[in-house]
């Protein structure tokens, strides 16, 4: 549909769920790898939803997101990986198109990327503990919205 593929940019291509739920998870994991921070991670995997088109198709469309974690480690660690992830991204196969400090009241460091091969998004924010939490990063890898054939609509 033409009201679709304006709201989102592009027109959602077809493809299997478990395909792309596969491919959010590798990149994701690659992601932790490039940080090379052992610390410990929260376990949910790539989880599928509906994707937001702000039209009333909303069943059509799927999106796979892998939100996750890292902590159990201190501000030296977690800093020394931030700068590792924007370093390696782009080698990597992503482009960097945000690298610094957050909206928030605490101005946490926040990298957004895009996978240029998969356009698959990336959020990672470093989240220092100021406000008396505990220090981590967050980690948001998200697919582009695809349709999935077999899903039902409605």
């Amino acid at each position: 549909m033409d009201s679709d593929e304006n709201k989102l940019g592009y027109e959602p291509a077809a493809r299997d769920k478990r395909e792309v739920e596969d491919e959010v998870g590798s990149l994701s994991s690659r992601v932790l790898e490039m940080l090379r921070v052992k610390g410990q991670v929260t376990e949910p995997g790539p989880m599928t939803n509906f994707c937001d088109t702000g039209g009333d198709d909303r069943p059509r469309y799927r999106v796979v997101a892998h939100p996750w974690s890292l902590y159990g480690v201190d501000n030296t660690a977690l800093g020394k990986g931030m700068g590792r992830l924007v370093d390696q991204l782009p080698k990597k196969g992503w482009k960097v198109l945000r690298h610094g400090p957050d909206s928030s009241k605490n101005r946490n460091l926040e990298i957004v990327a895009v996978h240029t091969k998969t356009h698959t998004h990336l959020e990672v924010t470093w989240m220092k503990g100021q406000d008396g939490h505990e220090p981590l990063i967050s980690v948001d890898v998200t697919s582009r919205c695809f349709r999935d054939d077999d899903t039902p609509s409605g």
